[in-house]
């Protein structure tokens, strides 16, 4: 089963913004003094510059516009909503904040299927939003599809019980620790997998120092060192410039990119740089505003698509 596909769904934001109903346990978000027209006016442009870089790389980049009549600042982050899997089945995931429920849409998945891509079932998890309970797609899951496993930071939006039902239905290993940051004098979870996290093709990119509980840590270095060449150890202060929020994905004649923010290269060091280029190029893009206001990165903007094609 592959790790990486040449072919992403990507969302161009129309109402993009500090998510308030988010920042709660996002504490990744900041607010800037600046009107919401030009924050979002700055992250189309962001937005349009990623996706221009990584077409130029032969990455199948599908966008689709959001809706300017509901109000969804996150729609920038669709992975969070879906996943889209290669034997044809799509994933619909609750999501914790209410205003970014309003993001899942029934027409992006008929876009792809007019894109020639098959469909056979859904697995829709998001009626268990009545229970509070919350599990949100890519962000919240890190697939090893080679091996068969999947990881999971536990947290607000990651509850364990439904993780493992994930797992039962993809049939895959669950994998399940607690992730960490420090805020003031606390230590809180930190909100989504993805952002400390990067699984690859023999690549693995992670924030060791986030996970406190020793026998969890050990439980994720142990099967990371059994199924993968490189483990690229990131710093807390490397997470809080999304250096975790990455993706691999596949360009022309299947050449592996790993696919980061600007922020993300600049903290990286050149140690770090040189083993991610053994086996992968890098392509990188300026996500500032994005980053900031949103409290996401690269990786969150970029939905997996593996279902099969007509």
């Amino acid at each position: 089963m592959k790790q990486a596909t040449n072919t992403i769904l990507m969302v161009r934001p129309i109402g993009f913004r500090m998510n308030e109903e988010t920042a709660v346990n996002n504490y990744f978000q900041q607010d800037i003094n600046t009107a919401n027209t030009e924050i979002n006016k700055k992250a189309q442009s962001e937005f349009d510059q990623f996706v221009d870089k990584l077409r130029a790389k032969g990455i199948e980049v599908i966008v689709v516009h959001d809706t300017p009549s509901s109000d969804t600042p996150d729609s920038i982050f669709p992975n969070n909503w879906v996943s889209f899997h290669d034997d044809g089945t799509i994933g619909l995931y609750p999501m914790y904040a209410e205003n970014r429920r309003k993001e899942r849409r029934k027409d992006i998945i008929q876009i792809l299927m007019d894109n020639g891509h098959q469909v056979s079932k859904t697995l829709d998890y998001t009626h268990f939003e009545l229970q509070n309970k919350f599990l949100e797609g890519t962000g919240s899951i890190l697939m090893d599809r080679e091996h068969g496993k999947a990881y999971c930071a536990l947290s607000g939006r990651a509850d364990e019980s439904l993780f493992r039902s994930f797992c039962e239905d993809f049939k895959c290993e669950p994998i399940v620790f607690t992730a960490y940051q420090t805020e003031g004098d606390k230590r809180l979870p930190i909100y989504h997998t993805n952002v400390m996290m990067c699984l690859g093709v023999k690549l693995a990119v992670i924030c060791l120092d986030s996970i406190d509980d020793i026998s969890e840590r050990a439980l994720v270095v142990k099967n990371l060192e059994k199924d993968y060449e490189d483990i690229i150890e990131i710093s807390e202060a490397q997470v809080h410039q999304f250096a975790g929020n990455m993706l691999q994905v596949k360009g022309k004649n299947d050449e592996l990119y790993l696919v980061m923010s600007t922020s993300a290269y600049r903290s990286l060091t050149p140690e770090q740089i040189q083993t991610i280029e053994t086996s992968s190029s890098i392509i990188h893009s300026d996500l500032e505003t994005i980053e900031t206001c949103g409290g996401g990165s690269a990786r969150c903007m970029m939905a997996e698509v593996f279902l099969p094609k007509a």
